[in-house]
C-alpha cells in the first residue's frame, strides 16, 4: 500500500491480485530446504508476474527471490541440477531485464526527466546501475549458495572422519588389549604346561618305585619339587612385568622372561631327567640375537619337547638343533617317538608356535617326519635377528606335511 500511494505505478494492480501475489512469491520458502528447486522456480516466476501486473513492491520479491536462488546453491546435492536451474532463472530474469529496459527506452513517455542526450546520458547511466545491481545481485546469491554448500560439505566430512578416528582408534584399542591377552596365554600355557609335564611324568614315576625302590621315588619328587619352584618363579617374573609400566628396550619387547637359548642347556637337562634323552647341537658361529627372538625359539623349543613327552612314547628321543645361517637363525627339534593318528582336538601349543613365528616374519614347520617322529623347526630370518625389535609380519605357511629327515 505504501508503493501504491507513493505513486509507484499509474495503474497498480488490485488489492487482491498483490495479496495472492505475496502468498505465492513468500509461502513456497517454507519448503526451500526440502525442494529448493522448484521453490526457486514457483517464486521466479512469480516475480515476474509481478513486475508484469504492476504489483506495487520491490523490496520483499527482491529478499524471497535471492533466499530462493541461495537454496538453490546451499541444499541441491546434485551440482549439475543445481547449476542448471540457477543458470536458468538468472537467464530468464536478465532476459526479462533487458525486455524492461528497451520498453523504457523506446516509450517517450518513460523515464521522464531523464535526459537521452550524449553517449553517456543520465539514462545511459540509469541502465548501466541496473544492469550493475542485478548482477551482483545474482552472483552474490549464487556465490553464497556455493559457499554455504562447500562450507556444509567440508564440516560433514571432518565429523566423518573424526567418527571414523574415533572408531579406529576403539578397534586398536580392543586390537591391542586382544594381542595382549594372547600374548599373556600363550607365556602362561608355555610355563605352567612345560613345568607341570615334568611335574606329572616324576610324580607318576616317584608312584611306580614308591615301593620297590624309595631312593628313586625321593629323586622324583625332588624334581617335582624344583619344577614347581620353577614355575611359580617363572610366573612371578611374568606377573611382574605385567604390573610394570616401565620397561628397559629388552624386557618391553621379550615379555617377563630372561630365557633364550643360553637357556637350552637347563632345558634340555630338565628334558633328560623327566623321561625324554634329548640331545642339544648348536651349528655355526653363535651371535648376538633380539632377546625376543631368543625367547621365542626357547619357547618353541620347549612346547616341542612337552609334547614329545606327552605322545611320543616312553622310548622316545629328541634331538635339539641351533643353526646360525648366514641369513637367518634356525631351531630344530626332533623325535623318535610315536605320532598320534589322530590330531589332539583343543591343543594351543601349535598355534602359540605359530603366533610367535609369526610375530617375527619368520616360517615354521610341523609334522611327521618319513623315517618316523615327529619334526618342528622355526626359522626367523637375518632381517629380523639383526634388528632389535621385531615387528610383526603376515602369516606364513603353516607346514603339517610329512618332512624328509
Amino acid at each position: 500500500m505504501l508503493y501504491q500511494v507513493a505513486g509507484l505505478y499509474d495503474d497498480p494492480a488490485p488489492m487482491w491480485l498483490s495479496l495472492i501475489w505475496a502468498v505465492l512469491i513468500t509461502l513456497p520458502l517454507a519448503l526451500r530446504r526440502r525442494f529448493p528447486n522448484t521453490v526457486a522456480i514457483v517464486v521466479s516466476i512469480a516475480f515476474i508476474c509481478g513486475g508484469e501486473l504492476h504489483v506495487p513492491e520491490l523490496l520483499m520479491c527482491n529478499i524471497t527471490l535471492f533466499m530462493a536462488l541461495y537454496a538453490v546453491g546451499a541444499w541441491v546435492d546434485n551440482r549439475r541440477t543445481a547449476l542448471l536451474v540457477r543458470a536458468v532463472i538468472i537467464a530468464a530474469m536478465l532476459g526479462w531485464l533487458v525486455i524492461a529496459m528497451f520498453r523504457q527506452t523506446t516509450d517517450p513517455d518513460a523515464l521522464e526527466g531523464l535526459s537521452r542526450v550524449g553517449a553517456f546520458s543520465p539514462l545511459v547511466a540509469y541502465l548501466m546501475i541496473q544492469i550493475l545491481t542485478n548482477l551482483l545481485y545474482f552472483g552474490g546469491a549464487y556465490y553464497f549458495g556455493d559457499r554455504s554448500y562447500s562450507s556444509a560439505r567440508q564440516k560433514a566430512l571432518l565429523e566423518y572422519r573424526t567418527a571414523e578416528l574415533e572408531y579406529e582408534r576403539e578397534r586398536t584399542e580392543q586390537q591391542a588389549v586382544a594381542l595382549e591377552r594372547v600374548r599373556i596365554a600363550r607365556e602362561l600355557h608355555d610355563v605352567v604346561a612345560h613345568h607341570v609335564s615334568v611335574m606329572g611324568v616324576q610324580a607318576g614315576a616317584a608312584r611306580t618305585v614308591l615301593d620297590s625302590n624309595p631312593a628313586m621315588a625321593r629323586d622324583a619328587l625332588a624334581n617335582v619339587e624344583i619344577g614347581a619352584r620353577t614355575a611359580i618363579d617363572e610366573l612371578q617374573k611374568l606377573l611382574h612385568t605385567l604390573r610394570e609400566t616401565e620397561h628397559d628396550d629388552d624386557s618391553a619387547s621379550t615379555s617377563a622372561s630372561t630365557l633364550g637359548l643360553d637357556s637350552l642347556d637347563a632345558l634340555i637337562a630338565d628334558s633328560t631327567a623327566s623321561g625324554l634323552p634329548t640331545t642339544l647341537e648348536v651349528i655355526g658361529k653363535p651371535r648376538e640375537v633380539p632377546g625376543l627372538v631368543r625367547l621365542s625359539l626357547y619357547r618353541i623349543a620347549q612346547e616341542a619337547l612337552t609334547n614329545a613327552r606327552k605322545y611320543a612314547g616312553s622310548t622316545a628321543t629328541a634331538d635339539v638343533r641351533v643353526r646360525y645361517l648366514d641369513d637367518a637363525v634356525e631351531l630344530e627339534v626332533a623325535n623318535t617317538g610315536t605320532v598320534p593318528s589322530q590330531p589332539r582336538q583343543g591343543g594351543l601349543g601349535h598355534v602359540g608356535m605359530q603366533e610367535r613365528v609369526d610375530a617375527l616374519g619368520g616360517t615354521l614347520e610341523l609334522g611327521p617326519r618319513v623315517r618316523g617322529g615327529y619334526l618342528v623347526r622355526a626359522r626367523i630370518p637375518e632381517d629380523t635377528v639383526s634388528v632389535a625389535d621385531a615387528t610383526p609380519s603376515p602369516a606364513r605357511q603353516h607346514t603339517t606335511q610329512e618332512i624328509p629327515r
